[in-house]
């Protein structure tokens, strides 16, 4: 439990996330959540959320999750899907949840939904581990 409030005051720390808004609700092993409230300025010229910001959120909750068992993780790969356009006033919701835990990597399920539940974007992304993880 001590390495999961280090990692939540690290990531309060994270300035672009205060910027944009980002909440972190949750975090336990492997597994994270956070909210974002989608404001005027993480519009894209359509007027839509910006996939940046889509992204960005998803970053967080992505650091979270795969932090939260002590060892610094860094991310190595991203991909992500976006399947819904939201707009401004949308409280975006994302969450990582771990699908498998290595020695020194760590691959994590990411989704971010909108107030109905319906998912705008899913992603998957690999972390490593320069030291290895103790479970």
């Amino acid at each position: 439990m001590g390495s999961i409030q280090i990692d939540r005051e690290r990531l309060e720390k994270d300035a672009l996330a205060q910027l944009m808004g980002i909440k972190i609700n949750d975090i336990q092993a492997g597994y994270a959540s956070a909210t974002m409230e989608v404001r005027k300025e993480l519009l894209n010229a359509l007027g839509f959320t910006h996939g940046g910001a889509i992204f960005s959120l998803l970053d967080v909750v992505f650091a979270a999750a795969s932090n939260s068992h002590g060892p610094v993780a860094v991310a190595l790969n991203v991909n992500i899907n976006f399947l819904k356009a939201t707009k401004e006033g949308v409280l975006l919701t994302a969450t990582a949840r771990e699908e498998n835990l290595t020695r020194k990597t760590g691959l994590y399920r990411l989704e971010v939904r909108d107030e109905s539940g319906d998912i705008v974007a899913l992603a998957e992304g690999l972390v490593y581990r320069p030291k290895p993880a103790t479970n």
